[in-house]
């Protein structure tokens, strides 16, 4: 196996260290060696994930030529960064970046803490919403009323139920994608479309480019498949895609797959324009690559005048590049476990072929209450309530977590259910376990990297508002204190809180 899986050019890693903000300095502080500060910079850029790990760097005579600097204050950097952890290096085929074995590497995914043993607990592990009502009951109801003429069938329908595919069909048709039933499959959820497409065609071994960060549990569906997986480091802040490193990383790792979440990224929230669509389509097509694109947080635009681009399959209606995902459940709700793909006839045909050793299909109740809900109008009635619901929460959260943490940063997303927050260079897994202590549940960012990227982050969903997400923000503040302390703060024992 290869000891790097892409490459870092100099003129690029020298840009991304440029882009690096030092920290003010207190008053007599001294500046470290050059070396030392060069070293730091590229620690910081693998712990935040903007240099994958297991990418290969530049050789010590081409950085500095980037830089401006000796080479013997690269090799000094390069040195130190070996005796850290941070850089493997072998004779003939050069430096690559690695995580130190002590430091926390992302094991599993987001697992929802069961409603009855929260307590007082606040979760903020899930970003996931109660049901829309009263949309629920009443797509439920008439989920019902549908019922009696599929009861009298064997209820397997491995593809979905007829009516629901030609209703998602002409969803995608209505928006300018034409689009035949026979293009689309019904999948139990987001998770088991993505879980059936890496069966397919990312096994056991395959490279699959992913973004980085990237959703902690798609990550970690494809871990346990056995798939290699490619970070491929986000544009920083809200500007969606670094479409170099895209065609860089698609042309020389040659994945079989690539994963992106284009509209209102988990957990970032930026949304890729409509020229980074195409251009990412291209690239894909080019490389042989199958591209998944994950619209779940599509409709999920909280901000009025937000423009939304054209989906990522408008830039390949035929679907023999591009595999859409999406699903009910974020834009609805959780417990509705309903998803879709849409694709070319052929490869829809080969997913519910390997179906038969999986699920079988999809529950019919379940799928009768979304063909429901799309025939109705009450899809976009419930939908828009969420919008609403999600809007408030975000704005309370992030004016709760400015108020209580003024050195964590983050840009506010348009969209979607999640803020991804710069923790002000504390560990965010060291608050993941003291936010367990205090009573408020949070995620660290190594959960969404690849190998430990991302430990100065945490992913804050936009579930709480109101006085919980004042609350939620005072018990982060505490966690904090306990991390830079390395001390309690007396609220380890949380009181009952009722919102």
């Amino acid at each position: 196996m290869a000891q790097w899986t892409s490459a870092v050019g100099a003129a690029q890693l020298a840009r991304l260290l440029n882009s690096q903000q030092d920290r003010p300095s207190g008053p007599g502080s001294r500046r470290p060696p050059a070396y030392r500060a060069l070293a730091d910079g590229v620690r910081l850029l693998v712990l935040e994930g903007r240099v994958p790990v297991a990418a290969r760097l530049p050789a010590e005579r081409e950085l500095a030529l980037a830089l401006s600097v000796s080479r013997t204050t690269v090799a000094a950097a390069y040195e130190a960064l070996r005796a850290e952890g941070f850089l493997e290096s072998r004779r003939g085929a050069g430096s690559w970046t690695a995580v130190p074995a002590g430091n926390p590497v992302p094991a599993r995914g987001l697992e929802p803490l069961p409603p009855e043993a929260l307590g007082s607990m606040i979760d903020l592990g899930c970003a996931a919403l109660p049901a829309p009502e009263p949309w629920l009951t009443r797509a439920v109801q008439g989920a019902l009323e549908e019922l009696p003429p599929y009861a009298h069938t064997h209820g397997d329908y491995p593809a979905g139920l007829p009516a629901l595919r030609s209703m998602i069909a002409e969803r995608y048709t209505a928006r300018g994608i034409p689009t035949m039933p026979e293009q689309i499959m019904v999948t139990t959820g987001a998770m088991g479309a993505i879980d059936a497409i890496c069966h397919l065609f990312g096994g056991r071994g395959e490279r699959i480019a992913v973004e980085s960060p990237s959703y902690a549990n798609i990550l970690q569906l494809m871990r346990e498949a056995g798939a290699r997986l490619v970070p491929v480091a986000m544009a920083k802040g809200l500007a969606g895609w670094d479409m170099d490193r895209w065609r860089q990383v698609l042309r020389e790792a040659a994945p079989r797959v690539a994963y992106v979440v284009a509209d209102f990224h988990n957990p970032t929230g930026a949304l890729a324009d409509e020229d980074q669509r195409r251009r990412l389509v291209d690239a894909a097509r080019s490389a042989g690559t199958v591209l998944v694109a994950d619209e779940t947080m599509s409709e999920l635009w909280l901000d009025p005048d937000v423009e939304m681009p054209r989906p990522v399959c408008a830039f390949d209606p035929a679907g023999s590049t591009v595999i859409t995902v999406g699903s009910a459940s974020k834009a609805f709700w959780a417990g509705l476990r309903i998803g879709w793909v849409r694709a070319a006839p052929d490869v829809i045909r080969s997913l519910v072929a390997a179906r038969a050793y999986a699920d079988l299909g999809t529950p019919v109740l379940e799928q009768l209450a979304v063909n429901w809900l799309f025939g109705t109008g009450g899809w976009e009635q419930a939908v828009e309530v969420r919008r609403a619901q999600a809007r408030q929460n975000r704005d309370e959260l992030v004016a709760a977590v400015r108020r209580e943490l003024p050195d964590w940063e983050f840009e506010v997303p348009r969209g979607g259910l999640t803020l991804w927050v710069r923790t002000g260079g504390l560990s965010g897994s060291r608050l993941a376990e003291a936010g367990e202590r205090v009573g408020v549940r949070v995620p660290s960012g190594p959960r969404f990297g690849v190998d430990g990227a991302f430990e100065g982050y945490v992913r804050l969903p936009f579930t709480v508002g109101g006085a919980l997400a004042d609350e939620a923000a005072t018990r982060l503040a505490a966690a904090a204190h306990v991390v830079e302390t390395g001390g309690t703060t007396g609220a380890e024992t949380p009181r009952t809180f009722v919102a």
